[in-house]
């Protein structure tokens, strides 16, 4: 195989659905490999199948890739090569693919078929009542069926003049040995017996992805096929395609990336396996089904987290670092360090990598993000406010959401008190000893953490024991949480002397 080619690369998805993660994490690793060979990245839409096309999927996978930050040089959406079109229902128009299977009946690794459907049917039931297992459009078929194999060559012309619908299909030779390198994979031998005469070119003139996608890449000048595990039974056909037009030496280099699996390992990861967490990079509506999956976005997830996260299921980087930019997976990219074996998907991991990419947000592009559901639930705050509160919850957050369930108090007074701990630790003693020591917290100055702790100090050694659990729990209305002083000195003496206050006078009314 030609190794000295430019690095050329595609993602070419069918617009049939929402790109899913697996999808996601293909087009990842056809990123990364271009970029670490400063190649090309393209974006090449396969929309053959006509019958499956789903209204606004093309522009979901171009809004799934923007938001993942892994943007193709070149193609649909992204903008216009030197070989466009990029979707291969215009491509169509320009003749291409009926061009190369014409090119393959000449050389003899082609046919036309003009089976009916009734016709397929019979063959299925004939193989289905001798016992054969997988009923097959093949070498041995094929001679019993009306195709250009069986019927004469003046048949054959008085039917396609005649306009009578055909397909044509790949002619598989009998018993022989196809071998291929998969960079991933290594060598790999099928015998030719096993592969079906696949059809290449529809009745309606459209190519199936088994042509088309060969056309193009020949077309496109694409140096490497990187695509899932699930292409792999076809690659032999593929590479009997190439060998027929002559060009098998100058095929793309071929990498099949394993299956993401089950959180448990058994079988494919699908949408009800994922323990909550999403399928798709984005919210998704199948108008086929009426059904609506929430997306890694609007989970609340960081895109870099969640590429992160995709480029090791499957990939290792050769050393022990989990957290790597988007710039370190480029440099550290490698085909052969691709796992062969399928990867399981981990939720719980998954969301330890948006805790990571979390906690090394800036404070204020934190508050950026918050604002926008302080303002959902009507709280108004100062940016500065906010940002401390954000640096103050962040170490316990997964999403940028938790910081406003698990950190109300900061911008709600408490209305309620852990009950518990209410029940267990308030008493005209506590209470006493409560109220002695915000006085001596009034004094404090200036009211910072360190300070306070240093109050906290003095009253102990002075005074005795401080329950900090109950104490927190006047203050925020629970029992747990981050640093007390810290949440003190950003409430600011005022806010926590009124708190404690109302607390003491709720409770006090509720006891008497």
């Amino acid at each position: 195989m030609n190794t000295e080619k430019r690095v050329r690369v595609r993602f070419a998805p069918s617009p049939t659905g929402g790109l899913h993660m697996g999808g996601v994490r293909t087009a990842l690793f056809n990123y990364l490999f271009a970029k670490k060979h400063n190649g090309d990245f393209i974006l090449r839409i396969e929309d053959t199948d006509q019958n499956r096309y789903v209204k606004g999927a093309e522009d979901y996978i171009i809004e799934s890739l923007k938001w993942c930050g892994i943007e193709p040089n070149e193609g649909v959406g992204f903008g216009d090569g030197p070989y466009a079109p990029y979707r291969q229902s215009e491509r169509k128009e320009t003749g291409i693919y009926r061009k190369y299977a014409e090119k393959l009946i000449e050389a003899g690794g082609a046919y036309y078929a003009f089976d009916t459907e009734e016709e397929l049917e019979e063959m299925r039931k004939r193989l289905e009542a001798a016992k054969v297992v997988s009923p097959q459009y093949n070498h041995i078929t094929r001679m019993n069926m009306r195709n250009s194999l069986t019927l004469s060559h003046d048949e054959v012309q008085k039917l396609l003049d005649s306009g009578v619908p055909y397909v044509i299909r790949l002619k598989v030779p009998r018993n022989e040995e196809i071998r291929f390198y998969d960079i991933i994979r290594g060598w790999i031998v099928v015998n030719s017996s096993t592969i079906d005469d696949k059809v290449l070119l529809k009745s309606d003139g459209m190519p199936t992805y088994h042509l088309a996608h060969i056309v193009d890449d020949i077309e496109m000048k694409i140096s490497h096929v990187i695509r899932g595990e699930e292409w792999l039974p076809s690659a032999p056909a593929h590479v009997l395609t190439y060998r027929y037009l002559g060009l098998e030496k100058d095929m793309p280099q071929l990498a099949h990336l394993p299956l993401i699996l089950k959180p448990d390992g058994k079988g494919k990861l699908s949408k009800r396996d994922t323990s909550g967490l999403p399928m798709f990079p984005l919210n998704w509506y199948d108008e086929r089904t009426g059904e609506s999956y929430i997306g890694y976005r609007e989970s609340g997830f960081f895109p870099e987290a969640f590429i992160n996260m995709l480029a090791l299921l499957g990939w290792n980087p050769g050393n022990n670092q989990e957290i790597l930019s988007k710039e370190e997976m480029i440099q550290l990219f490698s085909l052969e360090k691709v796992h062969k074996a399928g990867a399981k998907f981990d939720p719980e991991k998954t969301k330890w990598f948006n805790q990571q990419y979390l906690r090394k947000k800036d404070k204020y592009e934190l508050a950026e993000l918050l604002m926008p559901i302080l303002k959902e639930n009507n709280i108004e705050a100062d940016k500065d406010y906010v940002a401390q509160v954000c640096e103050l919850m962040k170490e316990k957050a997964y999403f940028v959401k938790d910081i406003w369930e698990m950190g109300k108090y900061m911008f709600i007074e408490p209305s309620s008190y852990d009950e518990k701990i209410i029940q267990k630790k308030w008493t005209a003693e506590s209470q006493s000893v409560i109220v002695e020591l915000l006085n001596l917290l009034k004094e404090t100055k200036p009211f910072t953490a360190e300070n306070i702790h240093h109050t906290f100090e003095q009253f102990t050694k002075e005074k005795g024991k401080i329950d900090y659990q109950l104490l927190r729990t006047l203050v925020t209305g629970v029992s747990s949480g981050p640093s007390l002083a810290n949440i003190l000195e950003i409430l600011g003496f005022e806010k926590v002397q009124q708190r404690i206050e109302k607390a003491i006078q709720t409770l006090s009314s509720v006891k008497s």
